[in-house]
């Protein structure tokens, strides 16, 4: 078999990259290198981060390895997608085989998780048709987007209520910015490597019809797209980290024998 790829974990809007320390410790025990990327636009508290810091943050963890012959799968949860698939753009392997002289490492594909499909030139918010869901605001007075939803019941529900607490309590500061604003630099890079797709059965932030959706999307647009489901709300990497684990590695190996 091919070397092990490294995987690089891009989390979604207020989330913590800890949130991803679960899946990764069952990745690691299995020899992978795993590399957890924070979003600037969800940790820094700082409402002038831009979505163009994210997709760089993102670019620059898979560049470290790719430039050292090193291939990644990139894995993406929730808005994670969008600066996710944008950070690979001209790293994916082309169909053309490359020169002998290039050592270089590429995107294999994207494992995703209760995710949405980028759209090139098109920002987050512009794809709710440029005004939030429900589920939050736009404060633009503070910078931020601000939850109006109870965030454990829309995030973690399926979660030990003490658990469920702690995470509420870790949700950063989403900086409004990035949701907004950006669209030159959104990248449809799931158009050039496959991708797994984890649907989550409960999910209470990103319904299931919805997840669904988007996937028949993507694969009349011409997306290579596999399915899985698990029974878990929006943040399988916590209540579902083993199955998690699974998925990603599944999706791992496929892409290593193509």
């Amino acid at each position: 078999m091919p070397p092990k790829p490294t995987l690089i974990f891009v989390p979604g809007a207020w989330y913590p990259v800890d949130t991803w320390d679960k899946v990764t410790a069952f990745l690691e025990a299995k020899d992978y290198k795993c590399v957890r990327v924070a979003l600037p636009s969800s940790t820094t508290s700082d409402p002038s981060t831009s979505f163009l810091d994210d997709v760089t943050a993102v670019r620059t963890a898979i560049l470290a390895e790719t430039t050292q012959g090193t291939d990644v799968v990139v894995v993406v949860h929730s808005y994670g997608g969008l600066p996710g698939h944008s950070a690979s753009k001209g790293l994916t392997q082309s169909k053309t085989p490359p020169p002998a002289a290039d050592k270089s490492g590429h995107v294999l594909g994207f494992a995703m998780l209760a995710s949405g499909f980028t759209m090139t030139g098109m920002s987050f918010l512009g794809g709710f048709g440029g005004k939030p869901p429900p589920s939050w605001e736009a404060d633009t007075e503070s910078g931020f987007a601000v939850i109006v939803a109870e965030p454990r019941d829309m995030f973690f529900h399926d979660l030990p209520e003490a658990e469920g607490a702690y995470w509420v309590e870790r949700l950063g500061r989403q900086s409004l910015k990035a949701l907004a604003e950006g669209g030159e630099h959104a990248y449809a890079g799931w158009m050039d490597a496959p991708v797994w797709y984890l649907q989550t059965a409960e999910d209470r932030a990103l319904p299931l019809q919805a997840q669904r959706m988007f996937v028949q999307m993507a694969r009349n647009a011409g997306g290579d797209v596999t399915v899985r489901e698990v029974e878990s709300g929006h943040s399988p990497m916590l209540s579902r980290a083993g199955e998690t684990a699974e998925f990603v590695e599944e999706a791992v190996v496929d892409f290593l024998g193509r």
